[in-house]
């Protein structure tokens, strides 16, 4: 039966990416390479998982949370007393995935260690030690593991390398090293060695290679091996046609597989529709799911299927005699139906007879048999979902190779990129989840540039901190910093800016302050001479906000009208021309205008009336007027209304609307959309699974947005770590961030 969680990403996330720059808070240099070929993607972190009996949850610290049944201490608390609500699994932090089979539990740790506990009487717990442990202890001799799977009474591990190593019960099988005998140690699974996924059902194995081809192995009396026959084999072997698979469930008797077109296919026993193809009918070789398209996740229970879509909707079919289909009755369904009341789920689980699902906020929510406290919710079996815990966390944030976001207890948090000391943490170490940055106790607003960090203080200071080799730490040296400092004479600031090499303040008095670099004009000084501390610009007043991008500037005063000044080469000045500015110009055409954004290549203007006006470079679309032809004067973008906030990426865009959710357009390459895809939009459309939102940011190739009740999502490219959820590469749907 299916013990494992939620795939964070996307059946399209993490892309093994090439460095690109990027840019801050409000852009980056518009160069980029083409997008690579889409590869097939691996299993991402199972944050969630149930079985028969119990359940297990992954806090975003890392630590591990479980309850329901205990009598072999699958819980891991030290106890064999049963938990009606979670308990805190002891000695384990830094965990990534869980899976538990009825009576053990497995954790994958950040460092690709495997650790077990509970029952051990076929050897599940890989330790080659007899006797149950109430605790975890580590897989001996297993490293580099990225997947865990954990049935009834064996375990599988998929290490980095593809191949696949299994351990326990292999009385048909299912351990796929050619015998039946009995393994109390991992061994390796003959003839797999490039391989992206696995799952294990009840007594049967299943994996898929990076080319999309499915392998099953072990008993196989209900087809659920999907070749033809009911004939058990101790080795892998190909399933016969079934292609572009990307990730696998298996149930007791069933197994279901997920291919790249979002599509889902299913085989084996089906007497309660576990298959959900209309029927009851077993099925020895795979069949599409019929009418359900664009998923990104699949669960399997003992004779119960979930799926997860895109659109953040769940959807469920086969036994339901205990309500684990979350569709408010107990009728059995062999065709899908949605889960009642859930509309925003970022990841599902799968017990026997219990369903689990994760919420984008972090709520968790269970459903189905609660005769062993599984759900976690003190009562009786559920046929609606209902909720368990929650999480929260920031106020606002910035990012660019790093990340900053400012918590309410005016303290600062930093991870992503660190080469230059821009995480203000003391070292030059990179960090793929957030810390203190030092020192920072009042800040009221954070700012990031490529290799530097700035804060504002509650009284009207700037720090500052990371490289120094134009200046832009404005503390009159090229020194850099690995801990914050003050910028020297520079008091009662409203408001800061950063992108690249150079730093915009805003004052109480309404007068604009640069410093830093200045090779195309961007301090707006007349000159292209950097300048190590802050200089006032001239003929700038009664202004109200500042925007930055690589090599350029800009400005909106109080009566509504904006000013640009820097690099022009897009015309991105909004001035009708393409010509540089040494000094501030006005953008043609604007008026009533309450916010800017810029990057180097591309700006936008937010309007009183809640539209948005957009100028500049538009070879991905990131203008949203369909069109991918550059522009040197502003124009609104078309059916974009009600927004209240708008941020710019070095090609994609985004804005906030009034209603809570975030719209997204441009290049996509590395997912920033947040759409599931890589495909670029021309148009402005929602990010899926974001709702309630109250503040976007956007920087090269990342987008981050922060929910009302202070939840960070973070989404796009994360070579840099910058999504800081602790998982390299990039994701295609919004993350949420493991703040501390």
């Amino acid at each position: 039966m299916q013990r494992r969680g939620n795939h964070w990403s996307s059946l399209l996330a993490p892309l093994l990416g090439i460095m690109l720059w990027t840019g801050s808070a409000a852009g980056a240099d518009a160069r980029h390479a083409e997008c690579p070929p889409k590869p097939l993607v691996p299993a991402s972190r199972d944050t969630i998982s149930a079985s028969m009996l119990n359940a297990l949850a992954v806090h975003p610290d890392g630590t591990v949370w479980a309850w329901g049944n205990n009598q072999e201490g699958q819980l891991g608390d030290g106890t064999t007393e049963t938990r009606y609500a979670p308990q805190r699994v002891k000695n384990l932090s830094d965990v990534v995935a869980v899976a538990n089979g009825e009576f053990h539990s497995l954790a994958l740790r950040r460092d690709g260690t495997v650790w077990a506990w509970g029952n051990n009487s076929f050897g599940q717990l890989g330790t080659g030690l007899p006797g149950r442990n109430l605790t975890p202890v580590q897989v001996p001799d297993l490293t580099d593991v990225v997947a865990i799977e954990a049935s009834a009474y064996f375990s599988l591990a998929l290490r980095r390398d593809g191949t696949v190593w299994s351990w326990g019960d292999n009385g048909y099988g299912q351990l796929g090293d050619g015998t039946k005998d009995m393994r109390s140690s991992p061994v390796r699974v003959q003839g797999l060695e490039n391989v992206a996924d696995i799952a294990a059902g009840y007594r049967h194995s299943l994996a898929v290679d990076q080319d999309g081809t499915v392998w099953s192995w072990g008993h196989n009396g209900s087809g659920q091996l999907g070749d033809g026959t009911t004939a058990q084999r101790n080795t892998p072997a190909p399933v016969p046609g079934l292609t572009d698979v990307v990730t696998l469930e298996a149930g007791n008797f069933h197994s279901l597989a997920l291919r790249q077109d979002g599509t889902v296919w299913a085989w084996g026993h089906n007497g309660y529709g576990q298959l959900g193809d209309g029927t009851t009918t077993q099925r020895n070789t795979p069949a599409p799911v019929p009418g359900l398209t664009n998923v990104v996740t699949l669960e399997a229970g003992d004779y119960h299927s979930l799926a997860l879509r895109q659109d953040s909707t769940a959807w469920s079919w086969g036994f339901n005699v205990l309500g684990q289909l979350g569709d408010g009755t107990t009728t059995h369904r062999n065709t899908p139906v949605q889960v009642s009341k859930l509309e925003d789920a970022v990841a599902i689980g799968a017990g026997s007879n219990q369903s689990l699902a994760m919420r984008a906020n972090g709520t968790l929510l269970g459903w189905g048999d609660n005769s062993m406290g599984q759900l976690g919710t003190g009562s009786n079996f559920r046929d609606t979902p209902v909720r368990l815990k929650a999480v929260k966390h920031g106020v606002t944030a910035s990012l660019t190779l790093h990340a900053l976001v400012l918590r309410e207890d005016g303290t600062v948090s930093s991870w992503g990129f660190n080469l230059d000391g821009q995480l203000g943490d003391g070292t030059k170490s990179t960090r793929a989840e957030p810390g203190q940055v030092l020192g920072i106790a009042d800040a009221v607003a954070v700012e990031t540039a490529r290799s530097n960090s700035f804060v504002l203080g509650s009284d009207g200071t700037v720090w500052a901190w990371g490289s120094n080799s134009s200046g832009q730490l404005g503390d009159g040296t090229r020194t850099s910093r690995i801990t914050p400092l003050p910028v020297q004479g520079l008091t009662n600031v409203t408001a800061l800016t950063s992108n690249g090499d150079h730093v915009l303040a805003l004052r109480q008095d309404g007068t604009v302050w640069s410093w830093g670099g200045n090779t195309a004009g961007q301090l707006g000084n007349g000159t292209t001479s950097p300048s190590l501390t802050p200089a006032q610009i001239q003929g700038l007043s009664d202004i109200v906000a500042v925007a930055s991008g690589s090599f350029r500037s800009m400005a909106l005063r109080r009566d509504g009208t904006v000013w640009a000044w820097g690099a022009n080469n897009f015309g991105q000045n909004g001035d009708t021309t393409t010509s540089r500015h040494l000094t501030p110009v006005q953008v043609q055409g604007l008026s009533d205008v309450v916010a800017i954004a810029t990057d180097y290549g591309h700006s936008l203007a937010l309007h009183a009336d809640g539209t948005a006006s957009a100028w500049g470079y538009n070879n991905y679309g990131q203008l949203g007027d369909t069109l991918e032809t550059s522009r040197s004067i502003p124009a609104r973008v078309p059916g974009l209304t009600n927004v209240s906030s708008i941020a710019v990426g070095s090609l994609h865009s985004l804005a906030l609307r009034e209603d809570g959710t975030v719209w997204a357009w441009g290049y996509n390459g590395y997912g920033q959309l947040g759409d599931g895809t890589l495909a670029p939009r021309h148009m402005p459309a929602p990010v899926p699974g974001l709702k309630h939102m109250r503040a976007i940011a956007a920087a090269g190739d990342n987008s981050l947005a922060i929910r009302k009740n202070g939840e960070l999502f973070s989404w796009g490219s994360n070579w840099f770590l910058t999504i800081g959820d602790g998982v390299g590469f990039a994701h295609t749907v919004p993350a949420p961030v493991l703040m501390p």
